[in-house]
C-alpha cells in the first residue's frame, strides 16, 4: 500500500499526533527562550515583543509567544509572567573600579556634618586596625549647615601616625590628615597647576582641590591582584543586582586594564566594560601603536582627559565668576594647549576622545578643539563628558562637529540645591547661566540621541534613578514638586534608550549590545514595574526580577 494511502487509513488522532511529532522535531534547539514577558526591544521602532529565543549567547529570533515556542525549543525555558523585559542597561560613564575600591573604604556619603564623619572614620580604623591607610570618599560640604569646607585638625589628633585621605564625593576636592601631608612633602603655600592646596592663616587645612589630590594618592602603594579581584568582583555584584550588564570604566591606567582582563578571561568578572585610559603617556605608548583592544567582554577604545574640575568644589571652570565666590572663576586642569594637542594626536587614530567639561568656559574649551580637528559632521564620537553649563552660544558646537554630550541625569537633582547660588548670577544675568545648565533636551536635539550615566560613586549606581531623573527632573525624595527646569526633561522612550542603545552607541557597541534584536548579545533584565507606564511615584519602587548576561543568569 503506497505510504500516502497508510496514512488515510489511519484515525486523525494519529495523524493529529504526527503532525506534531514532525513540527517538534523540525524545531531550531536553543540554549535559553524566553517567552510570555512584555518585551521592550528598543529597536529603531522601539518595537515590543513577547518572547524570544538564544543560541550561543546571541539573540536567535524575537517575535511572538507562537511563533517562538512553535519554531524553537530548549532545556531552558524562562516564564516572564507578563512582566517587562529591558535589554541590560547600560551605564555611559560610571567609575567601576574605584567604585568597588571604595566599598571596602569609610563610607562617607550622607553625612550630616563633619563631626559625622570623624565618627564613622574612627569606627573604620578600630574595625580595620591593620590598614595603613585610612581612605574614605562621599563627604559633601554643601550638605552641612555652614557649607564650608572642614579642617584636618581632628583628623591629626585622632591619628598622629596613620595617613588618611577622604575624598569629596565628586573626587574632586579631598582632605588629608598631617601625617597624610608629611609623608606627601605638602607644605604650605605650594602651587600646582590645575589645583589647589588650601591655606588659612599661613597653615595647611588639608584640603586639597583636583590636581592637588594627585600629591597625596600617587604615594599610595598599590594595590594587589587580591584587591583587584575583590574591588570589580564586589562591585559586580552590585551593578547585577541593579539591571547593568555594561559599565563604561572612564580613566584607567593599563595596569588597571590587565587586571581586569585577565578577571574576565578567567571567567570570574561577567561585567562587560567599556574602557577610558586615562590622560597619560605611559597608556599611550602602550596602546597608540596597537590601536584599540577589544574582547569578548571588554573594549578599550576611549581616552578620558579633564578639562575642569566640579561645581561643588568650585573647580569647574566658569566664563564669570561664581555667585558665590567673587572674582573667582575656577581654573582649567591643564592649559588648553594641551587638549589642542591630545586632539591632534588622536584625530587620525581609531582613539575616542572624551573630556570631563563642567563649567561653561571648560566645555567652549573643548567644543572649540574639537571642532578645529573634526571639521564638520564625523563618525568619530568624540565625546565630552558631563557637560553640565553650556554658554548659550556653544550648544550648536556640539552638532557642528557631532560631538557627544554624555550626562548624568542624578547630576542635576543633586546639585540643584546648591546651584542657584554658585550660578545664580553674572555677567549672562540672573538666570541664563541656570538655564543652560543640565539642558539636556538641547544637547539631545544636537545630534538625536544622548548617552546617560550615573557617573558612580559620585551618584548611586541605579539606573532607575537615572530614568527618574531625567524624565520627571527629580531625586529619589520626589523634590521639587514640579520637577527642576522641566523645559530639559526627556521622554520614557528616550530615557530608556539613553540607558540602552543610546549609552552602547557611544561606546560604539551598537551592533553588540543595547536592543534585544536577532544577532545582538543575550542581555536582559526582568522587572516587576514597567517603567513605560507606571505612575511616577512606583518608579523608584520598580525591583530587578532577573539579570543576564548571555544566557546565563547573573543575578
Amino acid at each position: 500500500m503506497p505510504y500516502l494511502e497508510m496514512i488515510m487509513c489511519k484515525p486523525a488522532s494519529f495523524i493529529l499526533f504526527l503532525l506534531m511529532f514532525c513540527a517538534c522535531h523540525n524545531k531550531q534547539p536553543a540554549d535559553l527562550i524566553l517567552h510570555k514577558g512584555k518585551v521592550y526591544t528598543v529597536d529603531s521602532v522601539f518595537s515590543i515583543a513577547q518572547a524570544f529565543a538564544v543560541k550561543d549567547g546571541k539573540i536567535l529570533a524575537v517575535g511572538s509567544n507562537e511563533h517562538i515556542l512553535n519554531n524553537y525549543e530548549s532545556a531552558n525555558v524562562v516564564d516572564a509572567h507578563q512582566m517587562p523585559v529591558y535589554p541590560g542597561f547600560i551605564d555611559a560613564h560610571a567609575h567601576f573600579l574605584g567604585y568597588g575600591r571604595g566599598l571596602f573604604e569609610v563610607n562617607l556619603y550622607d553625612c550630616k556634618d563633619w563631626d559625622e564623619a570623624v565618627e564613622r572614620v574612627e569606627a573604620f580604623a578600630k574595625e580595620h586596625p591593620g590598614e595603613q591607610w585610612i581612605r574614605g570618599r562621599g563627604w559633601d560640604q554643601n550638605k552641612w549647615p555652614d557649607h564650608a569646607y572642614p579642617d584636618n585638625v581632628e583628623l591629626s589628633k585622632l591619628f598622629p601616625d596613620k595617613p588618611v585621605l577622604l575624598q569629596r564625593v565628586d573626587g574632586h576636592a579631598a582632605i588629608a590628615n598631617a601625617k597624610a601631608l608629611e609623608l606627601a612633602h605638602v607644605t604650605a603655600g605650594q602651587k600646582i597647576e590645575g589645583g589647589e592646596v588650601e591655606t588659612k592663616d599661613g597653615k595647611l587645612t588639608g584640603i586639597l582641590i583636583d590636581n592637588a589630590v594627585e600629591l597625596i594618592t600617587k604615594i599610595i602603594h598599590p594595590a594587589s591582584k587580591a584587591d583587584y579581584e575583590k574591588w570589580l568582583l564586589a562591585a559586580q555584584k552590585n551593578c547585577f543586582a541593579q539591571g547593568l550588564t555594561t559599565i563604561t570604566d572612564c580613566g584607567l591606567m593599563y595596569n588597571d586594564i590587565e587586571m581586569i582582563d585577565t578577571l574576565q578571561q578567567q571567567g570570574k568578572l561577567q561585567m562587560r566594560m567599556y574602557v577610558m585610559l586615562a590622560d597619560d603617556t605611559a597608556n599611550f605608548r602602550r596602546y597608540l601603536p596597537k590601536g584599540p583592544y577589544k574582547t569578548d567582554k571588554l573594549f578599550v577604545k576611549g581616552i578620558k582627559a579633564y578639562a575642569d574640575g566640579a561645581l561643588g568644589s568650585r573647580g569647574a571652570c566658569l566664563l564669570a565668576p561664581y555667585s558665590d565666590k567673587p572674582g573667582w572663576n575656577g581654573f582649567l586642569l591643564s592649559p588648553a594647549s594641551h587638549f589642542d594637542s591630545l586632539a591632534q594626536m588622536l584625530v587620525n587614530t581609531d582613539f575616542q576622545l572624551c573630556t570631563h567639561a563642567i563649567g561653561d568656559s571648560g566645555n567652549r574649551v573643548v567644543l572649540t578643539v574639537y571642532n578645529k580637528y573634526l571639521k564638520g559632521k564625523n563618525d568619530k564620537r568624540w565625546r565630552i563628558e558631563h557637560a553640565q553649563v553650556v554658554n548659550e552660544n556653544d550648544f550648536g558646537l556640539f552638532g557642528k562637529t557631532s560631538v557627544i554630550p554624555s550626562v548624568q541625569p542624578t547630576h542635576a537633582t543633586s546639585d540643584m540645591y546648591w546651584l542657584m547660588d554658585r550660578l545664580g548670577a553674572g555677567t549672562f544675568g540672573p538666570n541664563v547661566r541656570m538655564l543652560c545648565s543640565y539642558a539636556y533636551k538641547q544637547l539631545l536635539q544636537q545630534n538625536s540621541w544622548l548617552p546617560l550615566g550615573t557617573d558612580f560613586p559620585v551618584e548611586d549606581i541605579s539606573p532607575i534613578k537615572t530614568f527618574y531623573a531625567a524624565v520627571f527632573r527629580k531625586d529619589a525624595k520626589g523634590f521639587p514638586a514640579g520637577g527642576f527646569q522641566m523645559e530639559n526633561a526627556l521622554t520614557r522612550e528616550q530615557a530608556l534608550r539613553g540607558i540602552t542603545i543610546w549609552a552602547a552607541k557611544a561606546d560604539f557597541l551598537e551592533k553588540e549590545v543595547g536592543s534585544i534584536e536577532v544577532g545582538k548579545k543575550a542581555d536582559f533584565v526582568i522587572m516587576d514595574k514597567d517603567l513605560m507606564k507606571v505612575g511616577e511615584g512606583e518608579i523608584l519602587k520598580a525591583k530587578v526580577i532577573a539579570t543576564y548576561v548571555g544566557e546565563k543568569r547573573v543575578y
